[in-house]
């Protein structure tokens, strides 16, 4: 279950930008944007976990994350 009011870091909040710019792919927990990998090796498990990300390929935005960023 998502939390209602995650606290976010800038890198999360980054990453979830690049999510929704198509910038980002996911081969199982390793995440890569703009093809290159991410260095926060836990930020797509941590995003996933708290319900900002999906659980399938292509990575995307939940509508949780996509309300989250409009609202920002």
């Amino acid at each position: 279950m998502p939390e209602k009011n995650p606290h976010l870091s800038n890198r999360d909040r980054a990453v979830l930008h690049a999510v929704a710019d198509g910038r980002c792919r996911r081969s199982s927990h390793t995440l890569f944007v703009d093809g290159a990998y991410c260095a926060d090796q836990f930020v797509a498990d941590h995003l996933t976990e708290i319900g900002l990300l999906s659980t399938t390929e292509p990575v995307r935005l939940t509508p949780s994350a996509q309300l989250l960023l409009k609202a920002a």
